[in-house]
């Protein structure tokens, strides 16, 4: 069985630096996760844009930065991945699952690179990445739940299956939508939220939170008036 965790890990999904710096402010980040729609969305392209910017997420957050591959052939991830491990410390090669990068994933696990296997659908594929050592495997929940598949069921099946033997592999819950995948996921034990921060930060917001502090400042304007 896999040792309980002390906390769940919050890592934000984007490459927009401004947010970044924001959540990693609010004090409870732990990493970062992209891919190349994301740096497209910011306008970064190019590949010397491209690897310098993963070199400024990491001097933000101290903690793991997802750097994704591009080549889909084993070569050609391994030799992506082994030069994007050099660029910092906190770099994880992000690595599709296919069954090149499962070989490429497995080639890393010996070399000591930390990675992480993105594009899990199914059981299936979390146990293979799981056997060739992944550091991490991201399933994407917000993507099944668009063709009316359930994210969350599909982390609490990999969880279990886990358990059952002595992976170190972490379950990094992807494609988070809204708050309530997070609590999904946190009680179904998922070792990392990857999130959007408005989701992060709509965790802090309840309705009998925001009116209980209204009556209570109006009640003390009253009592100071």
């Amino acid at each position: 069985m896999n040792p309980i965790l002390l906390h769940m890990k919050f890592f934000i999904d984007t490459a927009n630096l401004a947010e970044i710096k924001e959540a990693n402010n609010l004090g409870i980040l732990d990493g970062v996760t992209t891919n190349p729609s994301l740096m497209a969305k910011e306008g970064i392209t190019g590949e010397v844009n491209i690897l310098k910017h993963y070199v400024d997420i990491c001097n933000i957050v101290d903690g793991p930065v997802s750097a994704e591959v591009i080549s889909t052939d084993y070569k050609g991830i391994v030799r992506e991945g082994e030069y994007l491990a050099t660029l910092h410390k906190n770099i994880v090669v992000k690595v599709p699952m296919i069954l090149d990068g499962i070989k490429a994933i497995k080639h890393f696990s010996k070399k000591g690179i930390k990675t992480n296997c993105t594009l899990i659908f199914s059981a299936g594929q979390a146990l293979l990445a799981a056997k060739a050592g992944a550091t991490y495997i991201s399933p994407f929940l917000g993507r099944l739940d668009d063709i009316s598949a359930n994210g969350i069921d599909l982390v609490g099946q990999i969880r279990h299956i886990y358990n059952n033997y002595t992976f170190d592999t972490q379950i990094l819950a992807a494609s988070v939508r809204h708050p309530m995948h997070i609590i999904n996921c946190a009680e179904l034990g998922a070792d990392v939220a990857t999130c959007p921060l408005k989701a992060i930060k709509a965790l802090a917001n309840h309705p009998l939170t925001s009116s209980g502090l209204e009556t209570f400042l109006a009640d003390h304007a009253k009592g100071n008036s």
